[in-house]
């Protein structure tokens, strides 16, 4: 499989300029300079960087230009520091993965899927220029499977706008279900060489999301230690997720979680992407703060196996806070041995 190279180990900027109250004090304070120099010192090669279409447009679709030059700024301590970037949509006009953001119509809206096309045409003329270390994704996490067709077609004239201003340009794209692993082999064929297919894998997401508040019926007191089986793993999910767990039915019930788990989960996809000579990236993956820091860091150990194995590259989620921070305190003691497995 072809390798993403220059971003096989990175860490999310969730908060910063997405999902977040998008006021002057948290676009200066939350992210600093100093944290792309430590994330260097980490080991990573790359952040990815979630922003919203609030940080560059208003609400009618005027441009912000305050908003592109703070996305300027990232980008050059990115480079000062060494680190390679992924830009990532997570929130246009009519679409988020959250229904919380009260945002809806993309799917069935011209009108919305022509100002998503005049963003990406405004971001590519703005960041070609950089496209030696900036790389480009269209959407974050597309929610329902039948959004897959058209999402596919919109996608694709995304990228043909984008490549009059970047045409050699990094251009990622993931689909349903959230970025499902399993939504890569419907995917639309590479546009060209320089497309990568893109993943979340937050599995098994009982024990990843065990306790999260934005999930019902997750009760928030819930937790599951990673020597759970499968079977009690699956138990659990039928309580707390309403069975949404991805196969842990199938799978022997006294058995536990172990990089052969991820290896498994992950073959289709390389397949496909073998068989279509794309580069394979998860964009997201990670343990809830709700965990124990020693099963977050046997679980991020199991999953950087599979990862290796296959040569996928990834970004963790999150670099601070979020309810998943790896620069948070909670982590401090694990994480020497967490770099190793990022």
């Amino acid at each position: 499989m072809r390798t993403f190279t220059g971003f096989q180990k990175g860490v999310d900027l969730g908060g910063w300029f997405s999902q977040c109250d998008h006021s002057e004090e948290r676009y200066d304070t939350f992210i600093t300079a100093s944290d792309f120099a430590a994330i260097k010192s980490w080991g990573c090669d790359h952040v990815r960087l979630p922003i919203d279409y609030d940080l560059l447009e208003d609400k009618d679709g005027t441009p912000r230009e305050k908003g592109y030059e703070r996305l300027e700024k990232a980008v050059s301590w990115a480079r000062k520091s060494g680190l390679n970037m992924v830009l990532d949509l997570h929130k246009t006009a009519g679409f988020s993965f959250d229904p919380g953001e009260q945002e809806a119509g993309f799917f069935e809206s011209e009108k919305y899927q022509q100002r998503f096309y005049r963003l990406w045409e405004r971001i590519a003329r703005r960041f070609a220029k950089d496209r030696d270390m900036v790389a480009f994704e269209l959407l974050n996490e597309v929610t329902e499977k039948e959004y897959g067709p058209v999402w596919n077609r919109i996608a694709s004239e995304c990228i043909r706008r984008i490549r009059v201003y970047a045409p050699d340009a990094k251009i990622l794209i993931g689909g349903y279900w959230h970025n499902s692993v399993a939504a890569v082999k419907d995917l639309p064929l590479p546009y060209d060489e320089n497309i990568v297919y893109n993943f979340h894998c937050y599995e098994p997401l009982i024990f990843t999301h065990q306790g999260a508040y934005w999930m019902p019926p997750m009760e928030t007191s819930f937790r599951l230690p990673l020597t759970a089986s499968y079977g009690e793993m699956a138990a659990a999910g039928r309580r707390m997720l309403n069975g949404s767990q991805a196969g842990l039915e199938s799978l022997p019930p006294d058995a536990h979680l172990d990089s052969a788990y991820f290896e498994a989960f992950f073959t289709e996809a390389v397949r496909v992407a073998e068989e279509r000579n794309v580069p394979l990236y998860c964009g997201e993956y990670g343990v809830i703060d709700k965990a124990s820091p020693e099963d977050a860091l046997a679980w991020y150990r199991m999953i950087h196996a599979a990862f290796e194995k296959y040569g996928i590259g990834r970004a963790a989620w999150s670099y601070r806070q979020m309810d998943f921070g790896l620069s948070d305190p909670r982590m401090d003691g694990v994480r020497p041995e967490l770099l190793h497995c990022l």
